[in-house]
């Protein structure tokens, strides 16, 4: 299958610009690319698409790229079928997965990813590369038809996962916890994205990249640790099986 995904767990980190900490992966997987189709749906603190997709726009130009948001043209499918890759923002994952159905613009993604074209996801973006959108930690403002996601990876992602802290009292609500809930009535597995990390997906392959690492849960089992670096290859064949 062809494949070139960079799946990031949120667009800053640790004091960081926007996109600053991942911007040699961004390069790296556009690296024979002009122009970026930017999907705003997820509109972070409820900015317009205009106002995200500005501030996008001068943040790509700094990398070298031509950006447009997908709103601005006169047809969201036939943006996507001609895009040469695609960037998914951050922001509240229900409301991306929503406005993605109702421009019909799931299926026309997958099939341009398919293809070979570059797709990039920041944290909600990310989310909704996997099989569903059940492990994202935003609240439901809005409602898509279904949870049911890109399914451009065979499992799914936890964007910013964040560890227990040992020092808290309150233990109750730990991404952990929570995940080993989704695991009482899911299969796929769960990759744990901490603040800082990324996942870059080329063809069959998977690499774990950035400055921190990953935690992955699969049902049943203890979950395991991994460090930028490491190839995570066997998310792709364990699931495929």
């Amino acid at each position: 299958m062809k494949r070139s995904l960079l799946l990031i767990s949120g667009s800053r980190t640790f004091g960081t610009g926007y996109l600053d900490h991942c911007e040699s992966q961004i390069q790296e997987v556009l690296n024979k690319v002009n122009e970026v189709l930017f999907i705003p749906y997820a509109r972070p603190e409820l900015m317009t698409h205009d106002e995200y997709t500005q501030y996008t726009r001068d943040r790509f130009e700094k990398m070298g790229f031509e950006l447009k948001g997908i709103h601005e043209t006169d047809s969201p499918q036939e943006a996507v079928l001609s895009a040469e890759s695609i960037f998914a923002g951050g922001g509240n994952t229900f409301l991306l997965l929503k406005s993605l159905y109702e421009n019909k613009l799931l299926e026309v993604i997958r099939k341009k990813v398919r293809e070979g074209i570059p797709y990039i996801g920041s944290s909600a973006g990310s989310n909704i590369a996997g099989l569903t959108v059940g492990t994202s930690n935003d609240m439901v403002i809005a409602y898509p038809p279904s949870i049911e996601a890109l399914g451009l990876v065979p499992f799914n992602i936890n964007p910013h996962y964040a560890d227990p802290d040992t020092n808290s009292k309150l233990q109750a609500e730990t991404r952990e916890r929570r995940i080993k809930e989704f695991h009482g009535f899911n299969e796929q597995p769960v990759v744990g994205l901490r603040e800082g990390s990324m996942l870059h997906i080329v063809n069959n392959n998977v690499y774990l990249k950035g400055i921190t690492g990953a935690r992955i849960f699969k049902r049943g089992e203890t979950p395991t640790e991994h460090m930028p670096g490491e190839s995570l290859d066997f998310l792709l064949y364990e699931t495929q099986k």
